[in-house]
């Protein structure tokens, strides 16, 4: 039968490496824009590093509140280029991930962590590139009993994460790529970055153009007065 809570699946799919690294320079808000900004994890998770952007595809884990069992094992059934990410509750009562974690996923080659909960060892994130983002932090240490789940679809934030999902973070925040949209996103994205770098251009040549401004209030059914109508 079915340890329904208490299982760990195989990971069925995932977006290719070569697909990956054509995000590394991507920012989120491009990201967000292109997915009509609902495919953000919510603000309430911050970055906790010293700096440097969270890039790779997801491990998910969900686990009981205050459990860090389930996120022990998917460090050590991680590949290279895999983010741990955690749905905890967004309970932080205990920690979730600490120092050692942290070294023993950058011996692996993990690129980050993304926790739905707290951390600990503040000190030791914020002393190294390691992208680490979550919820809070305390001191108080985590339980090693379960139940919890790895590779399961999970909810971080108010975000729905699927096993192969990428994964990109950056002062922003965070954003979530879904496996089957990923190569479509991106042909997007270097679109978008494209007219925002002409829009650059012309603001600092004085050719930008402005009236879409009013134009949008007109359509709006907004009461312009002259002068506003002359700006």
């Amino acid at each position: 039968m079915t340890n329904i809570g208490f299982r760990i699946l195989p990971v069925k799919r995932k977006v290719e490496r070569s697909v990956v690294e054509q995000y590394r320079n991507v920012v989120t808000p491009h990201i967000s824009d292109n997915l009509n900004r609902v495919y953000a994890i919510g603000s309430n998770l911050r970055p906790y590093h010293k700096g440097g952007r969270l890039l790779g595809t997801a491990l998910t884990v969900r686990t009981r509140p205050g459990d860090n069992l389930l996120v022990h094992k998917a460090i050590d059934m991680a590949e290279p280029g895999d983010v741990i990410v955690v749905d905890a509750g967004g309970d932080t009562t205990n920690s979730i991930v600490g120092e050692i974690m942290m070294q023993i996923a950058i011996k692996k080659g993990i690129t980050g962590f993304v926790i739905d909960g707290a951390i600990r060892d503040l000190g030791a994130f914020q002393r190294d590139n390691f992208p680490v983002y979550a919820k809070g932090v305390t001191h108080r240490g985590p339980y090693k009993d379960g139940p919890g789940e790895v590779n399961v679809p999970i909810v971080v934030d108010g975000m729905i994460v699927h096993p192969g999902d990428l994964i990109v973070g950056d002062e922003d925040g965070l954003a979530v790529v879904p496996y089957e949209y990923a190569e479509e996103i991106l042909q997007k994205v270097k679109a978008q970055e494209i007219r925002e770098k002409e829009i650059l251009e012309s603001i600092e040549n004085g050719t930008v153009d402005r009236s879409w401004v009013n134009e949008t209030l007109k359509q709006r059914g907004c009461e312009l007065n002259d002068f506003a109508k002359q700006v």
